[in-house]
């Protein structure tokens, strides 16, 4: 298996690269064959071989980091459609950076903008079918896992669902109750490619763990709350004694100053460049039934603080007549036509600026509840009061890598893990990728109306 995995990595490095290779090939063919030509002409400016060399390499190494930011190079990871959407935010980045220092070198507004049109145009062209190849090779060299599942009493439907959904990477080939007995599971695994720990019990993971570890046989598993904690912790040495480190505040002064002044230019600046949409958009709330363009609400920040939270309404005006606070549902009556456009393309959060500005949010954190929803969680779950460690952000780690309608309980486990392994890097990797999530469908989509969202039992089996 870890020969197979190796061979893998390998193939799947190679197809990256011959991919970016191919990608920087087109740019390379618009230097030499235009932009370089007419830099060279207005400014008299020769280049030597190694600046050639330069731009070219410049070009590709900035095209391998926002591949990498974004998931372009996850062959096999993501799914073929994320793959080609990751590709294009990763060269319109790109190009749009190559665009400005041609236009620099030039001294002017480099004529041949429909060049880089073009050449982008090819370059998506090549993305598609180069996706669409590598996942043929992938499907083809590497079949599913076989993965065994270990599950407690929980109902096991969501995550058999979940793994279903990607079929081309696993296929849970048995599930099996950890009451069968720990001599019954543990003769069962070394028939499978993998195993999955699933919603059992601290020791009896912690068993199987071990036991797998040993024979080095990969293992899923579901993290807990007191899992996420420890994985952020710093790492200390008692003299000869390995100790982890859970601090009592989540940022420390440095990094808070960094992050407000990310704060304040990125607000300023998103607010220059998204005047007009906002402009338009009030017009045409205003135009549709009258109703105020703002909508204001309740909501928590850092330490449970409350302030109001500011979007564009994208509700009727008589929403929440009854004053029961409630999320909004799949197809939710209440949403308008214009509300559903605009809560699509997120629109409806940009007067949120205002609220980064005055320091009652940030760009990065998790999403604010308003306090009655907050309550209502907290019964079931006090945990969630974690999330409130830090102050409340614009976008976030759950919001990236969950969706609207991801349980309480998991969207809890998503923004600990921003919390205790937050840095400045992980703020800019989650502001880029929050550009993509733009247009993924489900991460606006509703709650369903039979979701659960927070059960005292499960939360407290879960824990166990």
């Amino acid at each position: 298996m870890r020969k197979n995995d190796s061979t893998k990595r390998l193939i799947i490095l190679a197809l990256s690269l011959i991919g970016l290779c191919v990608l920087t090939a087109f740019y390379s063919y618009g230097w030499f064959h235009y932009f370089y030509q007419h830099i060279y002409h207005r400014t008299g400016n020769k280049f030597n071989v190694n600046g050639h060399y330069l731009i070219i390499g410049i070009y590709f190494v900035l095209l391998f980091f926002f591949s990498n930011t974004y998931g372009a190079l996850k062959i096999g990871y993501l799914k073929p459609v994320d793959i080609f959407l990751s590709q294009l935010f990763a060269l319109l980045c790109v190009n749009v950076i190559s665009y400005c220092q041609l236009c620099l070198m030039y001294g002017w507004f480099i004529l041949g903008g429909e060049k880089m049109i073009t050449m982008t145009i090819l370059q998506l062209l090549f993305s598609a079918v180069w996706t669409w190849l590598c996942n043929v090779i992938y499907r083809k060299a590497f079949p599913p896992r076989q993965l065994l599942l270990i599950h407690g009493e929980r109902p096991i439907e969501d995550i058999l669902n979940k793994f279903a959904s990607r079929q081309d990477k696993y296929r849970v080939a048995r599930c099996m109750n950890i009451s069968e007995g720990y001599d019954a599971i543990k003769k069962a695994v070394v028939d499978y490619d993998a195993i999955v720990l699933w919603d059992i019990h601290t020791a009896d993971r912690n068993e199987l763990l071990k036991y797998c570890y040993s024979r080095s046989i990969r293992v899923y598993m579901m993290p807990k709350i007191p899992d996420v904690i420890v994985k952020g912790s710093s790492q200390l040495h008692l003299f000869d004694t390995p100790i982890l480190l859970t601090r009592e505040y989540a940022l420390n002064v440095e990094q808070r100053i960094v992050k407000r002044l990310i704060d304040v230019i990125c607000a300023l600046i998103l607010l220059v460049i998204a005047s007009p949409f906002m402009l338009v958009t009030a017009i045409a709330i205003k135009l549709y039934d009258g109703g105020p363009v703002l909508y204001k609400q309740v909501r928590c920040t850092r330490d449970a603080r409350e302030f109001e939270i500011m979007k564009f309404r994208s509700m009727r005006v008589d929403a929440e007549k009854d004053g029961v606070a409630r999320l909004a549902a799949k197809n939710d009556s209440r949403i308008t036509p214009i509300g559903k456009f605009i809560r699509a393309v997120r629109i409806d959060e940009l007067p949120q600026l205002i609220n980064i500005l005055k320091g009652e949010m940030s760009f990065i954190g998790p999403r604010p509840e308003r306090p009655q929803i907050i309550a209502q969680y907290m019964e079931e779950m006090p945990e969630f009061a974690f999330r409130m460690k830090v102050k409340a952000g614009l976008a976030g780690y759950a919001q990236v890598y969950g969706k609207y309608n991801t349980t309480p309980y998991d969207k809890l486990k998503l923004d600990l893990f921003y919390i205790e392994n937050y840095s400045v890097w992980l703020d800019i990797k989650l502001m880029l990728l929050t550009v993509k999530i733009l247009f993924s469908p489900d991460s606006t989509e509703g709650v369903d109306a039979k979701q659960v969202t927070a059960l005292k039992k499960q939360v407290e089996e879960q824990e166990k």
